[in-house]
C-alpha cells in the first residue's frame, strides 16, 4: 500500500478571488469549476504543473458557517507551507506580500526547527507559510 496526501481543502467565501490569489503568487494551475446545483456547492482543484505533491481544493456552499477566530491559533489545521526554494526567495515574495497589501503574520526569521520563513495571511485570513 503506498499511502499520499491527495489534497488540502479549504472553504472559501470567494473561490474565484482565493483562486485568483494562489495562481497568481504560486504559480499554481487550476481546472475549470465543479458545479453541483442540488447542494448549492461549488470547488476548484489547484495544482502544481508536473509536480506529484497534494493538490488545493477551494469550496464554497451556503450553509458553512465563517471562522471567527484568528486561522492559525486554533485547534486543527494551522496552515500550509509553500517551500519557494532558497532564502531569497522567501524575502522576494514575503515583500511582494507585503506591497500588495497582504498581512504579514510572522517576518522572515529562522525557526527553532531550522526552516527559514515568513507567513502570510490568503485573501480570507488562512496562513502561508512561505518556507526556503
Amino acid at each position: 500500500m503506498k499511502i499520499k496526501i491527495e489534497h488540502y481543502a479549504v472553504w472559501c467565501k470567494d473561490p474565484e478571488l482565493m483562486r485568483t490569489f494562489y495562481m497568481t503568487y504560486f504559480g499554481m494551475f487550476s481546472n475549470d469549476r465543479y458545479i453541483n446545483p442540488v447542494k448549492k456547492y461549488e470547488s476548484y482543484f489547484l495544482s502544481f504543473e508536473g509536480n506529484s505533491s497534494p493538490r488545493l481544493e477551494l469550496m464554497k456552499r451556503p450553509d458553512i458557517i465563517e471562522n471567527k477566530e484568528v486561522r492559525g491559533l486554533m485547534m486543527g489545521y494551522a496552515h500550509i507551507a509553500f517551500s519557494v526554494g532558497s532564502k531569497a526567495a522567501v524575502d522576494i515574495l514575503t515583500e511582494k506580500f507585503r506591497q500588495d497589501g497582504y498581512s504579514i503574520v510572522s517576518e522572515t526569521r529562522v525557526t527553532g526547527d531550522g526552516y527559514y520563513e515568513s507567513v502570510i495571511e490568503d485573501p480570507e485570513g488562512n496562513w502561508i507559510e512561505i518556507t526556503e
